[in-house]
C-alpha cells in the first residue's frame, strides 16, 4: 500500500508499537492505486457525492437501487415514512410500504434465471476437518431451497409463521433459512453454541411451531450432540405449555449412510466420522430431513410479501433482562445489505468472498447469506474454528478457494496473532484484495498486524462498526476510496447521518467526544422488538428523542474520522474525565507481555470510579508487581496520569459471549465480587467467570 500519509493528530485509542520503535498515531494509509482504479467508488471525493446524494435525496438514491431487483407490484405510494421523535408519537419505520417482493426469488430466481448465473458455484463449502468439502451452484441452491420450501408447506407452515433453526453452519442452513423467506415465514436462527435453555427462551418469545436441527457436529475436537440439546428445549417448551409440534433433523455426521442424492449438490456425499452418537427419537415430532426431501417437488412459487412484511427475527441479549428479538424487513433489508455488500467489500463478479461469522449472528445473516447471494457471488461456508487441525487453517483455505475478499472479527486475529506469523506466511495469500473486521473495535497494533501479515502491506481493512439492529454496515472505509486509520471506522455509509451528542443530548460539532447516534432511517434498520414495540422505544429512542441510540460512545476527529470507544456503560469518567475503556485496553495490549486486556470501572470514594484492568499474559510470562508497575507507566505515557489503573488483576481467560465479544458487564460484577451476574446464557465458557473470581485476592493495586 506504500507509505503511511501523515493525516493530523487521529488518537484512536492507542500509540502503536512498530518493530524499529513507536509509530506515531497520526498517520493514515492511503487505499492503493490499483484498487482504487477498478473500484465502484474510487475517490474520497465520489464517495462525499453518493453519501451526500443519499442523505438530501433518499428517495432517489434507494429508488434508483431498488430498480435493480424484481418487484411483483410497485411501491404505490410514499417510499420512505417515518417517526424518529417519541414526543411525536409511535416510532415507526416504512420503507416502500405497499411493493411486493420475495427475497428468495431475488437471491436465486433472479441470479439463475435473470442474471444467468446458474452454473456458478454459490458457497464452497469447507467442513470442519479439511478433506470434508463441497460445493452448490445457484442453480442447485434454488432446487434445493424449493425442495425444503415444499416440505415446510406440507408441514402446515406459512406465511407469518416463525421457524426456529438450530444447526452448525452447513449447507442445510442456509437452505433452511431461504425455505422460510420463500414461504414469507420469518426464520429465527439461534447459534448451535447456545444452550437448550437459551433455545427454549428464544422459540418461546417467539413462538416458533417448528424446529430444525442437526444429529451432532464437531467444533475442532468437540463433538456436540444438538440433537440432544434440542431435545431438552423441547422439553422445556412443552414444560411451560408450548409444545413445538415438528422436529425436522439433517443428518450430518452420519451421511455419508445415506449414499449419492443427499448433498447439497450433486457432488460425491461428503465423508465424514460416524462415531456412536446416541440420537434418541421423538415419533410423532422428529422427520429425518433427507427423508422429507425425497419427497418433495422441485418447483415452489414464492410467497409475494411486502417491503415492510418482516423476514426474520434475531435475538441479541442486553445487559440486563431477556434478549430482544430484532426483527428486519423484506424490502429494506434486501436493499441495504446487498448495497453495503457491493460496497463496502467493492465487490466484483469474479470474486470469491469469504466472511467468517456464523450465521447465528446478523453478521452471517447479511454477510453469509443475503448480501452475497444479492449480489450473485461466491462465497465459503465453513463450518470449522481458526485453531483446527493447526492454526494456519484459515489462511490454507484462503489458498484453496482463492479468496479475494476476507472478513473476520479482531477476536480471531488477536488470537491468530499469538501463534506469531509464521502459520500465515507459509501459505501464499495472494488473491486476497481487501480484508475486513467486524464486531468490535479493533485495536490499532492488531490492525497493523492484520495489514503488515495477513493482507502483505497491501490490502485496504474496512474496519466495519454496525449492529444486530442495524441491518448492515453503518461506519466503514470503502476500499478504493477512504484513507484508513489504524483503529478507526472512519466514515458513515450510503444513508447514514451520525451525530455526536453530550450528556444533555446537544449535537457536538467538529472534534468530539460522546454519544454515538443517528439522525434519520437507513432501508435496513430494525423496525420493532418482536412482541414489544415498547421496549423497542424505550430501548433505542427515549434516551434522545428524535436519534436512534447505538449505547456507543465514539469520538470524531480534527479529520472527521469516527472513533468507537466502546458501550456507553464501557466509557468512565474518573475525577470528571471522561475516559474510552478501548484506548486504555489498546495501550494495554501494545506492551509484549500482554495478549489480550479488558478494563472496567470501580467505585472510588475520590474519583468517583477508577480502572479496574483485567490482563491476560502472552505465553513465557508472568504476572508480577514488576510487570504491573510497567504497565502503569505504559498507560501514563501513552494517555496521561489521570488513566493510571487503580487494579491490574491476571485473567489467564476473560468472559466470551459465543460470537467471541468480551462480556464487560460480568468483569464489573468480578471487580466489585458481586455474584448477581444476571443472564448467563450467551457466556462461552462459564469456568472463566470462577477462575477470574478466584484470582480477585491476587490483583495487584
Amino acid at each position: 500500500m506504500g507509505l503511511p500519509e501523515e493525516r493530523g493528530r487521529s488518537g484512536g485509542g492507542s500509540g502503536v508499537r512498530e518493530e524499529a520503535g513507536a509509530r506515531s498515531r497520526a498517520r493514515s494509509w492511503s487505499p492503493p492505486p490499483e484498487v482504487s482504479r477498478s473500484a465502484h467508488v474510487p475517490s474520497l471525493q465520489r464517495y462525499r457525492e453518493l453519501h451526500r446524494r443519499s442523505l438530501e435525496e433518499p428517495r432517489e438514491f434507494w429508488g434508483d437501487i431498488a430498480k435493480e431487483f424484481y418487484w411483483k407490484t410497485p411501491c404505490p405510494g410514499p417510499f420512505l415514512q417515518y417517526n424518529f421523535d417519541v414526543t411525536k408519537g409511535k416510532i415507526f419505520i416504512e420503507w416502500m410500504k405497499g411493493a411486493t417482493t420475495n427475497i428468495c426469488y431475488n437471491v436465486l430466481d433472479r441470479i439463475v434465471y435473470e442474471k444467468k448465473l446458474g452454473d456458478k458455484v454459490a458457497f464452497y463449502w469447507e467442513g470442519n476437518e479439511p478433506e470434508e468439502t463441497t460445493q452448490i451452484t445457484y442453480r442447485e441452491l434454488l432446487v434445493q431451497v424449493c425442495h425444503f420450501s415444499n416440505v415446510l408447506r406440507k408441514q402446515g407452515i406459512c406465511k407469518g409463521d416463525r421457524v426456529a433453526i438450530y444447526m452448525p453452519m452447513i449447507p442445510e442452513l442456509v437452505v433452511a433459512m431461504l425455505a422460510c423467506a420463500r414461504l414469507g415465514a420469518l426464520h429465527s436462527i439461534v447459534f448451535a453454541g447456545f444452550s437448550s435453555e437459551s433455545l427454549c427462551e428464544r422459540i418461546l418469545d417467539s413462538s416458533c411451531s417448528l424446529l430444525i436441527t442437526t444429529d451432532a457436529f464437531y467444533r475442532g475436537e468437540k463433538l456436540v450432540n444438538l440433537k440432544e440439546l434440542a431435545d431438552e428445549a423441547l422439553e422445556k417448551c412443552r414444560e411451560k405449555g408450548f409444545p413445538v409440534r415438528c422436529c425436522i433433523v439433517v443428518k450430518h455426521l452420519g451421511r455419508a449412510e445415506l449414499g449419492t442424492g443427499d448433498s447439497p449438490s450433486q457432488s460425491p456425499p461428503i465423508k465424514r466420522p460416524c462415531p456412536d452418537v446416541q440420537i434418541s427419537w421423538n415419533e410423532g415430532v422428529d422427520m429425518w430431513w433427507h427423508e422429507l426431501m425425497q419427497e418433495a417437488g422441485d418447483e415452489c412459487e414464492p410467497e409475494w410479501c411486502d417491503a415492510e412484511d418482516p423476514l426474520f427475527i434475531l435475538y441479541t441479549s442486553g445487559s440486563t433482562g431477556k434478549p430482544k428479538g430484532v426483527v428486519h424487513t423484506v424490502g429494506g433489508y434486501m436493499l441495504y445489505v446487498a448495497t453495503t455488500f457491493k460496497y463496502v467489500f467493492d465487490f466484483h463478479a469474479e470474486d470469491v468472498f469469504w466472511c467468517t461469522a456464523d450465521i447465528g449472528w446478523i453478521t452471517g445473516h447479511s454477510y453469509v447469506t443475503y448480501g452475497p447471494l444479492a449480489n450473485g457471488a461466491t462465497s465459503v461456508l465453513f463450518e470449522g474454528i481458526p485453531t483446527y487441525p493447526d492454526t494456519s487453517r484459515l489462511w490454507s483455505i484462503v489458498d484453496k478457494y482463492k479468496v479475494t475478499k476476507f472478513y473476520t472479527a479482531p477476536t480471531a486475529i488477536r488470537l491468530l496473532m499469538k501463534f506469531g506469523d509464521e502459520p500465515v506466511t507459509r501459505h501464499s495469500r495472494a488473491s486476497l484484495q481487501v480484508l475486513g473486521t467486524v464486531g468490535e473495535p479493533i485495536n490499532p497494533e492488531a490492525w497493523l498486524w492484520y495489514h503488515r501479515v495477513v493482507g502483505a502491506q497491501r490490502c485496504p481493512i474496512v474496519d466495519t462498526f454496525w449492529q444486530t439492529e442495524t441491518g448492515g454496515h453503518m461506519l466503514t472505509p470503502l476500499p478504493g476510496a477512504t484513507p484508513m486509520k489504524p483503529g478507526s471506522a472512519t466514515f458513515p455509509f450510503f444513508g447514514v447521518a451520525p451525530a455526536v451528542l453530550n450528556e444533555s443530548g446537544e449535537e457536538l460539532e467538529g472534534e468530539a467526544e460522546g454519544y454515538l447516534v443517528f439522525k434519520q432511517p437507513w432501508p435496513g434498520i430494525m423496525r420493532t422488538v418482536y412482541g414489544n414495540h415498547e421496549r423497542f422505544e424505550t430501548t433505542y429512542f427515549k434516551k434522545f428523542p428524535g436519534y436512534y441510540v447505538t449505547g456507543d460512545g465514539c469520538r470524531r476527529d480534527q479529520d472527521g474520522y469516527y472513533w468507537i470507544t466502546g458501550r456507553i456503560d464501557d466509557m468512565l469518567n474518573v475525577s470528571g474525565h471522561l475516559l474510552s475503556t478501548a484506548e486504555v485496553e489498546s495501550a494495554l495490549v501494545e506492551h509484549e507481555a500482554v495478549a489480550e486486556a479488558a478494563v472496567v470501572g470501580h467505585p472510588h470514594p475520590v474519583k468517583g470510579e477508577c480502572l479496574y484492568c483485567f490482563v491476560t499474559l502472552c505465553d513465557g510470562h508472568t504476572f508480577s508487581s514488576t510487570l504491573t508497575e510497567e504497565l502503569k507507566k505504559q498507560i501514563r505515557e501513552k494517555i496521561g496520569p489521570i488513566a493510571t489503573p487503580d487494579y491490574i488483576q491476571n485473567a489467564p481467560s476473560l468472559p466470551k459471549t459465543r460470537s467471541g465479544k468480551i462480556m464487560r458487564r460480568v468483569l464489573r460484577k468480578i471487580a466489585q465480587n458481586d455474584h448477581d451476574l444476571g443472564d448467563m446464557s450467551t457466556v462461552a465458557d462459564p469456568s472463566v467467570i470462577t477462575q477470574l473470581f478466584s484470582h480477585r485476592c491476587l490483583t495487584i493495586q
